[in-house]
């Protein structure tokens, strides 16, 4: 992928460099241990407006907001059940997100309006370093243009969203590589029995555990992010199967076609996943022929966002 070296000024390694354009109302790409986050003071309604802009996110979705940790919770959740601090005193920090009462001073344009917050504090040195600074909690929707596939490197985007970005006020904090790969498990703490509205880097099988049992999977119409049916989503087609087997058979009567496998190791599956997705989109296939892995642990999450990613498009 070609960047601009108009784009290439927005990246930095610096901290500082982040709090400060945090500070000044700008938007920071902040790695996480899921995806890369495009950052904004969550208090400051004109940086979270632009976030949406820059995204081309419907202002109606609701962000989750990033804490340095739980200690700041009192800030932002009007109230923690017992859901609630179970899951967060076990996943934090981690790829965990709760949805919870919001606290009364919490942005409307941050909740999509909604009478309730989604939270969570990441796993990643430098995003910590980051929130500690600044001292307040950021907004943080995946650092892409909406529906697309997210990023999991700082080059992801820089190729997505360099050229949406100001460097004199903005910044790409490039952490390297993100270790999860796909997104954080949300749960709805506020339902009974309570809610996974999103697999994700927390299996269902651990947050069961964790709540004996009781939680349920999502249902109604979309809460919180990626709950839309298609999103995660590359220009090719992709086409899924439930083995290697029928792979090859598809592969062998799609011209410009390739496989997707790697269902033997689910850290690497989730790991590389988005990667791959952009890889086949680079490469001009047509197809990206993808082999569904074991409905278990982080395999919940992969396949929902190949199910996803596979999904008709809107037109």
């Amino acid at each position: 992928m070609e960047i601009s070296s108009r784009s290439r000024a927005l990246l930095t390694r610096d901290v500082s460099r982040a709090e400060q354009a945090i500070r000044s109302g700008g938007l920071v790409a902040i790695p996480t241990e899921t995806v890369y986050g495009l950052a904004a003071d969550a208090t400051n309604p004109v940086a979270v407006r632009r976030l949406f802009e820059v995204k081309g996110r419907p202002v109606d979705h609701p962000l989750i907001v990033h804490l340095h940790s739980a200690d700041q919770l009192d800030k932002w959740a009007e109230e923690l059940n017992e859901t609630a601090l179970i899951l967060t005193r076990a996943a934090w920090p981690g790829p965990l997100t709760v949805i919870v009462p919001r606290a009364s001073g919490v942005l409307d344009v941050v909740t999509g309006g909604l009478d309730t917050v989604g939270l969570r504090v990441p796993a990643h040195p430098l995003a910590l370093e980051l929130l500690d600074r600044v001292g307040v909690g950021l907004a943080a929707p995946s650092a892409n243009r909406f529906g697309s596939v997210s990023p999991t490197t700082a080059e992801h985007v820089l190729h997505d969203l360099g050229d949406l970005l100001d460097p004199a006020l903005d910044v790409v904090l490039d952490g390297g590589p993100c270790p999860v790969g796909v997104e954080s498990s949300i749960v709805d703490c506020t339902s009974e029995p309570p809610q996974i509205l999103r697999a994700g880097g927390v299996g269902s099988e651990e947050i069961s555990r964790l709540l004996n049992g009781g939680v349920a999977g999502s249902s109604g119409p979309a809460r919180a992010s990626g709950m839309l049916t298609s999103h995660y989503a590359p220009s090719c087609v992709v086409k899924l199967v439930d083995n290697a087997d029928d792979a090859m058979a598809l592969r062998a009567g799609s011209p410009n076609s390739a496989i997707l496998d790697l269902s033997d190791d689910l850290v690497a599956y989730a790991r590389n996943l988005y990667g791959r997705l952009r890889e086949a989109d680079e490469q001009g296939l047509k197809t990206l022929i993808a082999v569904l892995p074991p409905a278990d642990g982080l395999g919940h999450a992969i396949r929902d966002r190949l199910e996803k990613a596979a999904a008709p498009r809107p037109s």
